[in-house]
């Protein structure tokens, strides 16, 4: 009797032996043939399996054997806990590390830049390809009245109040926390003395805001911002059309482009060709160069200006002054084209 406990003893101790070495093998296997000093991007999207995340492992040469990683996901007791997201895994990683990074979601940031002048439709473009989450979600926050009002934004739509800066974002991170992030800069950023004022006088706020957005589409030098403001804040005083460009690129489905005429006739209250006075609400999301400018117009004799074509421009106190600059930037423009079609035709 002895000598079988001491003989099923010792095949227990064997078997145990045996299941450690393999946990082991399984789980500590270090993968160091992989091995190569080098970061590996791996997205697990929401939904996906623990065999899934495992061929995408393999696929991406982190691991030897799928088997071998769900084995070990089961072991840790984690099969149906690795959470989603955008990971950076070091080659040459053993299972148990991977798993571990994946099981505490250790996921990396994307830096994402906003660009000055964008609006929202872009912005949720770009938002969506570089964290693969749904635009038209993000866009029906922009639009939301609860929403706006929950974020104390005094306007139609939240254009105007994604700042743009550049964000360290998370791949499939919630909509709401992304516009959320986005417009808490805004308030952040812009001066208390300009933001006291959406509490004062809403509607002034928002002019402020919409002005700042056309500024951002008509100015590429920084220094030429308070002037441009002062122009369009002359002519919102002598209650003269604004005709501001950037307002039909606002309008247009294909834009940006070249306008014409008929883009000048389109039947909307941001057509300011059309209609008196400041568009209903922002165009884009300025910078907050263009919102200072907005907020404090350079006085300035000026009702006109018109582009150089290098990123200046040209401003006129009259009217006859203005077509004699713009008759000049359009020789120009001819002749820039007529060199064009030459060095094409050569």
């Amino acid at each position: 009797m002895k000598k079988k406990l001491i003989i099923f003893f010792s095949l227990f101790l064997f078997i145990l032996l045996l299941f450690s070495i393999w946990v082991y093998y399984i789980l500590f296997d270090s993968h160091k043939s992989l091995h190569n000093d080098q970061n590996i991007t791996v997205i697990v999207k929401s939904g996906m399996s623990v065999g899934q995340i495992a061929n995408l492992l393999y696929d991406k040469n982190l691991i030897y054997k799928t088997k071998d990683f769900i084995w070990g996901a089961k072991l840790m007791g984690t099969a149906n806990k690795l959470k989603a997201g955008r990971y950076e895994i070091p080659k040459g990683k053993n299972n148990y590390h991977i798993i571990k990074l994946l099981d505490l979601g250790k996921i990396s940031s994307i830096r994402v830049v906003i660009p000055e002048g964008i609006d929202s439709r872009k912005i949720s473009s770009l938002l969506a390809h570089n964290l693969g989450i749904d635009s038209l979600k993000l866009i029906s926050y922009v639009d939301d009245s609860v929403f706006i009002h929950s974020m104390n934004i005094p306007g139609i739509s939240l254009e105007g109040y994604l700042f743009p800066e550049t964000y360290d974002f998370y791949w499939g991170q919630d909509e709401e926390s992304v516009i959320k992030r986005m417009v808490n800069q805004f308030i952040e950023v812009v001066p208390d003395s300009i933001l006291r004022i959406s509490k004062i006088n809403p509607k002034q706020f928002n002019e402020i805001i919409t002005l700042a957005s056309i500024i951002q589409g008509e100015a590429i030098v920084a220094e030429e911002m308070p002037i441009i403001s002062g122009v369009y804040t002359n002519r919102l005083k002598r209650r003269m059309l604004l005709q501001a460009d950037p307002t039909l690129q606002y309008i247009i489905e294909d834009g940006p482009r070249r306008l014409t005429n008929k883009d000048k006739k389109i039947q909307s209250p941001y057509n300011t060709y059309l209609y008196l006075g400041l568009p209903p609400g922002p165009i884009n999301n300025p910078g907050l160069n263009a919102i200072l400018s907005a907020a404090n117009p350079e006085k300035v004799p000026y009702l006109y200006f018109v582009a150089n074509g290098d990123g200046t421009h040209t401003f006129s106190r009259t009217l006859n002054e203005h077509l004699n600059a713009k008759r000049k930037f359009d020789k120009i423009r001819r002749e820039v084209y007529r060199k064009q079609r030459l060095e094409k035709t050569n």
